[in-house]
Protein backbone atom coordinates (compact mmCIF):
# COMPACT_ATOMS: atom_id res chain seq x y z
CA UNK A 1 0.00 0.00 0.00
CA UNK A 2 1.37 3.63 -1.01
CA UNK A 3 0.47 6.61 0.55
CA UNK A 4 0.37 9.33 -1.75
CA UNK A 5 0.30 12.99 -0.95
CA UNK A 6 -0.94 15.28 -3.71
CA UNK A 7 -1.02 19.20 -3.74
CA UNK A 8 -3.06 20.33 -6.34
CA UNK A 9 -3.51 24.43 -7.94
CA UNK A 10 -5.41 25.63 -10.82
CA UNK A 11 -8.02 28.29 -11.58
CA UNK A 12 -11.25 27.80 -9.23
CA UNK A 13 -14.04 25.95 -11.56
CA UNK A 14 -17.07 24.03 -10.06
CA UNK A 15 -16.59 20.28 -10.66
CA UNK A 16 -12.39 20.00 -9.34
CA UNK A 17 -13.46 18.02 -6.12
CA UNK A 18 -16.12 15.46 -8.40
CA UNK A 19 -12.93 15.08 -11.04
CA UNK A 20 -10.35 14.58 -7.76
CA UNK A 21 -12.38 12.10 -6.25
CA UNK A 22 -13.94 10.08 -9.25
CA UNK A 23 -10.36 9.70 -10.37
CA UNK A 24 -9.18 8.65 -7.09
CA UNK A 25 -12.14 5.89 -6.86
CA UNK A 26 -11.53 4.78 -10.01
CA UNK A 27 -8.37 3.68 -9.28
CA UNK A 28 -9.25 2.20 -6.01
CA UNK A 29 -7.98 4.62 -3.63
CA UNK A 30 -8.77 5.78 -0.54
CA UNK A 31 -8.95 9.45 0.10
CA UNK A 32 -7.52 9.83 3.85
CA UNK A 33 -7.31 13.65 5.04
CA UNK A 34 -7.58 16.57 3.02
CA UNK A 35 -7.24 20.31 3.17
CA UNK A 36 -8.78 22.43 0.11
CA UNK A 37 -9.22 26.21 -0.40
CA UNK A 38 -10.52 28.93 -2.49
CA UNK A 39 -8.11 31.13 -2.44
CA UNK A 40 -7.86 34.50 -5.00
CA UNK A 41 -10.00 32.64 -7.39
CA UNK A 42 -7.81 29.60 -7.12
CA UNK A 43 -8.35 25.89 -5.78
CA UNK A 44 -5.63 24.72 -3.40
CA UNK A 45 -5.84 21.34 -1.82
CA UNK A 46 -3.33 18.93 -0.21
CA UNK A 47 -4.92 15.37 0.11
CA UNK A 48 -3.89 12.14 1.24
CA UNK A 49 -4.52 9.03 -0.55
CA UNK A 50 -3.67 5.36 0.38
CA UNK A 51 -3.39 3.06 -2.37
CA UNK A 52 -2.37 0.12 -3.75
CA UNK A 53 1.43 -0.67 -5.43
CA UNK A 54 -0.46 -1.83 -8.35
CA UNK A 55 -2.82 1.04 -9.02
CA UNK A 56 -0.38 4.06 -8.04
CA UNK A 57 0.80 4.76 -11.04
CA UNK A 58 -2.59 4.76 -13.24
CA UNK A 59 -3.34 7.50 -10.06
CA UNK A 60 -0.86 9.17 -10.33
CA UNK A 61 -1.02 9.51 -14.13
CA UNK A 62 -4.87 10.65 -14.38
CA UNK A 63 -4.20 12.85 -11.36
CA UNK A 64 -1.15 14.49 -13.70
CA UNK A 65 -3.56 15.19 -16.70
CA UNK A 66 -6.39 16.82 -15.12
CA UNK A 67 -6.83 19.86 -17.19
CA UNK A 68 -6.55 22.97 -15.94
CA UNK A 69 -4.78 21.71 -12.36
CA UNK A 70 -1.30 21.44 -11.60
CA UNK A 71 -0.74 18.08 -9.32
CA UNK A 72 2.34 17.26 -7.96
CA UNK A 73 2.67 13.98 -6.20
CA UNK A 74 4.96 12.62 -3.79
CA UNK A 75 5.12 9.10 -2.37
CA UNK A 76 5.13 8.76 1.78
CA UNK A 77 6.54 6.04 3.78
CA UNK A 78 3.02 4.81 5.74
CA UNK A 79 5.10 3.27 8.76
CA UNK A 80 6.84 6.59 10.00
CA UNK A 81 6.16 6.93 13.79
CA UNK A 82 3.03 9.69 14.03
CA UNK A 83 3.84 13.00 14.94
CA UNK A 84 1.93 14.02 18.21
CA UNK A 85 0.62 17.67 18.36
CA UNK A 86 1.28 17.88 22.41
CA UNK A 87 0.11 21.24 22.28
CA UNK A 88 -2.91 23.88 20.60
CA UNK A 89 -2.36 27.56 20.31
CA UNK A 90 -4.86 29.87 19.47
CA UNK A 91 -3.20 33.38 17.82
CA UNK A 92 -4.87 36.58 17.43
CA UNK A 93 -3.05 39.56 16.60
CA UNK A 94 -3.50 43.29 14.76
CA UNK A 95 -2.85 41.48 11.14
CA UNK A 96 0.38 42.70 9.77
CA UNK A 97 3.55 41.44 7.03
CA UNK A 98 5.82 39.07 8.34
CA UNK A 99 3.50 37.93 11.14
CA UNK A 100 3.49 34.38 10.33
CA UNK A 101 7.33 34.61 9.93
CA UNK A 102 7.41 35.68 13.00
CA UNK A 103 5.36 33.25 14.79
CA UNK A 104 7.27 30.03 12.72
CA UNK A 105 10.54 31.67 13.85
CA UNK A 106 9.71 31.51 17.49
CA UNK A 107 8.20 28.00 17.41
CA UNK A 108 11.62 26.87 15.99
CA UNK A 109 13.73 28.25 17.64
CA UNK A 110 12.26 27.38 21.11
CA UNK A 111 12.57 23.84 19.86
CA UNK A 112 9.14 23.07 18.88
CA UNK A 113 7.99 21.70 15.52
CA UNK A 114 4.95 22.89 13.81
CA UNK A 115 2.31 20.26 13.15
CA UNK A 116 -0.27 22.36 11.56
CA UNK A 117 -1.34 25.86 11.03
CA UNK A 118 -4.56 27.28 10.22
CA UNK A 119 -4.98 31.25 9.79
CA UNK A 120 -7.39 33.90 8.31
CA UNK A 121 -7.87 36.86 8.45
CA UNK A 122 -11.21 39.08 9.87
CA UNK A 123 -12.14 42.17 10.54
CA UNK A 124 -12.30 43.73 14.29
CA UNK A 125 -15.93 44.11 15.12
CA UNK A 126 -15.67 47.79 15.87
CA UNK A 127 -13.16 49.29 14.48
CA UNK A 128 -12.65 47.07 11.35
CA UNK A 129 -8.96 47.00 11.59
CA UNK A 130 -7.30 44.00 10.20
CA UNK A 131 -7.14 40.76 12.85
CA UNK A 132 -4.57 37.58 12.00
CA UNK A 133 -6.25 34.39 13.87
CA UNK A 134 -4.22 31.52 13.67
CA UNK A 135 -4.85 27.74 15.20
CA UNK A 136 -1.32 26.23 15.43
CA UNK A 137 -0.48 22.54 16.41
CA UNK A 138 2.92 21.59 18.10
CA UNK A 139 4.83 19.41 19.17
CA UNK A 140 7.44 20.56 21.96
CA UNK A 141 8.83 19.03 25.17
CA UNK A 142 6.74 20.08 27.99
CA UNK A 143 9.73 21.85 29.56
CA UNK A 144 9.52 23.85 27.34
CA UNK A 145 6.01 25.74 26.96
CA UNK A 146 6.58 28.28 28.82
CA UNK A 147 9.14 29.75 27.38
CA UNK A 148 7.37 29.11 23.95
CA UNK A 149 4.46 31.51 25.38
CA UNK A 150 6.35 34.07 26.73
CA UNK A 151 8.77 34.26 23.52
CA UNK A 152 5.21 34.65 21.35
CA UNK A 153 3.42 37.26 23.54
CA UNK A 154 6.93 39.50 23.29
CA UNK A 155 6.19 39.71 19.06
CA UNK A 156 4.06 42.40 19.70
CA UNK A 157 2.00 43.90 22.64
CA UNK A 158 -1.52 42.91 20.97
CA UNK A 159 -0.43 39.76 20.16
CA UNK A 160 -2.89 37.05 22.62
CA UNK A 161 -2.04 33.27 22.86
CA UNK A 162 -4.63 30.79 24.25
CA UNK A 163 -3.39 27.24 25.03
CA UNK A 164 -4.64 23.93 25.29
CA UNK A 165 -3.67 20.38 25.01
Amino acid sequence: MNHLVISCIGPDQTGLVDTLSKIISKNQGNWQVSSLHRLSGFFAGVIEVAVASEHSEGLVNELKNINGLSCQIEVAEPNLPEIVSNLVLEITANDRPGIVQDVSSVIHHQSGNLIKLVSSQDSAAYSGQDIFKAKVQIAIADKSIDDLIYALEQIADDLMVDVSR
